[in-house]
């Protein structure tokens, strides 16, 4: 008999709740069964994990507005892999993001000032709310990875000017690339590693509004290789770096930017605002020896109700992660009633965070993107290996074997209707289980 944990999230009134094998529905003698057969014996990738971002507003959120109680309880709940869900890893902006509640980077010059050798370098806009808090994640889950993407570099560094809109100089290409062998730097300093970077948040994309900058493919492979990697060898700095940091509709891109930096690309960096996620496989096929990384997708108002909203984080996380990611982190860690704050001139904001902090109540509310969410980290630990599992348009299904050796196998039932659902492992039935509509399931077999 295997000893298993069972989750199970039924609907707003049951979100990933702990239940017997014996409180699970049971099927009809007459089903039409399902079956999730669980290989081993097929192995992909590696896990890093599973998490969000302390953008400046989260951090605030969370640091300030918080209690010291509520506090240590929402970061327990995050990060303990025990008493919480175990998040681990945290992808930061550097510097500011549409998600801060002004425009700052880590060398900001009064107009038609530069500082070429970087000696007004600064994280200290970060030591306030954001380091405090990614001290306290790593305290307590010491496997956390950190990633930084910045929005936009410095403003002098720009065509614009400024840090909305424009590109990167020519001029400036090696003094961006110290820019971020000094983050690096300073955020170890704080006993902060950063596993990995991408070079340019939504590099296609230039706001009007919030931070952001235009990075063509050919610019972004010169950088890596000519100037950011070359910068990381000089100064002994082992931090990953990913290209792209985009959407799965434009994959020309990163097959260009591995194309011409080869070596001194390390993987590719993926969002789910356009696109599908095979295109994660379609760029691992060309290279498969690049690694694979989820590192936005943020829930929000553009999808209401709250079944297609789960849904989404539920059905297209076990997408990614069959496409092979080695990460699935959604976007802001926090927001207020207001779905902000946001960057001055931003307008209204439709983005949805893993949990809710009301400014003017202190109320904390933990989001359906925390449950869904909870589904994966809870059972998928750092360093688990993806394994085989059956998977289809009606139950779909990922699962990865443990460090430990336990496995754990992450369902959802996709469709309108209740599903018969069997679950196949060491070539017995370990389960069986009827799946309500549009139902999540995360089933942990001990090892």
């Amino acid at each position: 008999m295997l000893n298993m944990t069972i989750y199970q999230s039924n609907g707003e009134e049951e979100l990933f709740i702990k239940k017997t094998k014996e409180e699970l529905t049971p099927v009809s003698p007459t089903a039409r069964l399902n079956t999730v057969v669980i290989d081993e014996k097929q192995t992909y990738q590696e896990m890093d994990g599973f998490g969000a971002s302390f953008t400046d507003s989260a951090a605030y959120l969370i640091h300030q507005v918080l209690g010291a109680e509520q506090r240590s309880e929402l970061m327990t709940q995050l990060f303990d892999p025990k008493e919480g869900i175990g998040l681990s890893v945290l992808r930061q902006p550097m510097g500011a993001s549409d998600y801060a509640r002004d425009f700052y980077s880590y060398n900001d010059l009064p107009e038609g000032q530069s500082d070429m050798e970087l000696k007004q370098f600064s994280i200290a806009h970060d030591e306030d709310d954001i380091i405090p808090l990614l001290q306290e994640a790593l305290r307590l889950n010491p496997d956390i990875k950190l990633m930084g993407s910045p929005w936009s570099p410095p403003g002098w560094m720009k065509t614009s000017g400024s840090m909305i809109g424009g590109e990167l100089k020519q001029e400036c290409y090696s003094v961006y690339a110290n820019y971020f062998v000094c983050y690096i730097q300073e955020y170890a300093s704080k006993g902060l590693p950063i596993y990995a970077v991408t070079p340019q948040n939504e590099a296609l994309y230039s706001p009007g509004h919030y931070p952001g900058m235009i990075m063509l493919p050919e610019a972004q492979s010169d950088f890596i290789k000519n100037h950011l990697k070359p910068q990381f060898v000089k100064n002994h700095i082992d931090t990953k770096i990913l290209c792209y940091d985009h959407n799965w509709d434009k994959p020309d891109y990163p097959l260009t930017v591995l194309e011409q930096a080869g070596d001194a690309v390390d993987g590719v960096a993926w969002h789910w605002y356009g696109g599908k996620p095979s295109a994660q496989s379609d760029v691992f096929e060309a290279f498969p020896d690049k690694e694979v990384h989820f590192t936005e997708g943020s829930g929000g108002e553009w999808i209401p109700p709250f079944e297609q909203a789960f849904s989404n984080v539920m059905r297209t996380g076990i997408e990614i992660l069959r496409n092979h990611s080695k990460s699935y982190v959604l976007w802001n860690m926090a927001l207020d009633e207001k779905n902000g704050p946001t960057v001055p001139g931003f307008g209204t904001s439709t983005c949805r965070g893993i949990v809710t902090v009301n400014q003017q109540t202190k109320e904390l509310t933990y989001t359906l993107d925390y449950y869904a969410l909870a589904h994966f980290s809870k059972g998928i630990r750092p360093k688990a290996r993806r394994i085989a599992s059956t998977s289809n348009d009606l139950i779909r299904s990922v699962a990865f074997k443990n460090t430990d050796g336990s496995i754990a196998a992450v369902m959802f039932n996709d469709s309108e209707a209740s599903e018969s659902v069997a679950v196949q492992l060491h070539g017995k039935e370990a389960l069986q289980l009827e799946m309500p509509p549009k139902s999540a399931l995360t089933v942990m077999f001990e090892a």
